[in-house]
């Protein structure tokens, strides 16, 4: 009798990032010979790379300004100092997220107070309503880049007085109903981390068409005056009533990091389009899987999918743990935002304890069976089909059989 065969193992790395393109490199390379990496650092007749990169993706997203920062947690920040956030004020942002998005809020002395969370895992707007009387403004975060019905969020904020700044850093190139993910709030946030649709380790980028609030950032992110050297930027005289009045929060990108971003810029479109496919392919791969269900994409939603989340609905912990420790013995590693205490990037409201705790059932019950894994781009169609096949075998394995695990004790 022959042996049994051994199951499949998926072999690559969920971490691994593709390189930077060749013409990012030659970039690189022609910032560090002449040795001007600091924005306002030009010789004459030079614009810097930073106020490049600003008008580009001023153009790509259809705002009229840009502003390129240090990080993308310091973009939530500057722009929530632009709408004159203070401490104590109340700021509602959802309770699905990540914990730069609160922290943002917190970081300022304001509250955040967080709304609950769908089935599709976006901001419930029922809730957003019932908490909007006394709030400051609405954090929006298209967390893992799943984008809410944007035109019933901005009729009801616009009812409510409630200014939205998005956070749009798991939403760079992605569209509801053909408007730029960012082009529905008064400004927008997005990141470049490694992690993120473009990759300059740390970076972050500011939109807006509001001229006070993005003459505010300007003169935040640490311009010393020198605001008129920003070209996708307001006119001088909106910098008249406020330049005395702003503090210095000194986070301007360099121009080494704008030149990196300014190529992969111009290739974003077939990058995002790469990452969908391999998107399309885990979802036909896990379509009607036992155990398991697929989130529901919005017909207007123009998403990109540079990571995958599915939901394990009514799974014991034990369980759950279970169906990881299958997957990683197979060479896939999973994210579980169910998990009591946090772990990397993942983590829950429980967790962000610079909050005041506050009751959010709905979102408990989702994050109780919510997994999440990340599709980088040095993975092949023929990688995605494996990993949905994996996933597929041991979701449908632990959920017949019943199997949980124990909770690992945590390391002294």
């Amino acid at each position: 009798m022959s042996a049994p065969a051994t199951p499949a193992r998926f072999t690559g790395s969920f971490t691994q990032q593709e390189p930077l393109p060749e013409a990012a490199v030659e970039a690189a390379l022609r910032i560090l010979g002449h040795g001007r990496l600091h924005r306002y650092n030009t010789a004459e007749g030079e614009i810097a790379e930073a106020a490049l990169l600003e008008e580009e993706f001023a153009a790509f997203t259809g705002a009229r300004y840009c502003l390129a920062v240090a990080s993308g947690g310091y973009a939530l920040g500057c722009a929530l100092r632009a709408l004159g956030i203070g401490p104590g004020e109340r700021v509602l942002t959802n309770a699905f997220t990540l914990a730069p998005v609160p922290g943002a809020i917190a970081a300022l002395g304001a509250v955040p107070v967080f709304v609950e969370t769908t089935e599709g895992l976006t901001i419930d707007m029922d809730d957003l309503a019932g908490k909007a009387p006394g709030a400051k403004a609405l954090l929006l975060s298209h967390m893992r880049g799943h984008i809410c019905d944007m035109d019933r969020l901005t009729a009801l904020c616009a009812r409510l007085g409630l200014p939205v700044i998005e956070d749009c850093a798991h939403t760079m190139g992605a569209a509801w109903k053909g408007v730029p993910s960012g082009r529905h709030g008064v400004m927008a946030c997005y990141s470049t981390q490694t992690y993120k649709h473009m990759n300059s380790g740390e970076g972050g980028l500011i939109t807006s068409d509001d001229d006070g609030l993005m003459a505010r950032a300007i003169l935040l992110s640490g311009s010393y005056m020198l605001y008129p050297r920003h070209r996708a930027a307001p006119p001088p005289e909106a910098f008249a009533a406020v330049k005395y009045l702003t503090p210095n929060v000194s986070g301007r990108m360099d121009n080494l990091r704008a030149a990196i971003l300014r190529p992969q810029l111009a290739d974003l479109p077939r990058q995002c389009a790469r990452w969908n496919a391999l998107y399309r392919v885990l979802e036909a791969g896990l379509a009607g899987t036992t155990g398991l269900r697929l989130i529901e994409r919005p017909e207007g939603e123009e998403f990109v999918a540079s990571s995958f989340q599915f939901l394990l609905p009514g799974w014991p912990a034990g369980r759950v743990r279970a169906f990881l420790a299958r997957a990683a013995a197979r060479g896939l590693e999973l994210k579980w935002f169910g998990a009591a205490e946090p772990q990397g990037f993942t983590s829950r409201h429980q967790s962000w304890r610079y909050a005041p705790a506050q009751s959010l059932p709905n979102t408990d019950r989702i994050l109780a069976g919510l997994i999440d894994l990340r599709l980088p781009l040095t993975f092949s169609e023929e990688d995605a089909g494996l990993i949905a096949r994996i996933l597929s075998e041991e979701a449908a394995c632990v959920f017949r059989s019943g199997e949980e695990m124990d909770e690992a004790p945590l390391a002294d």
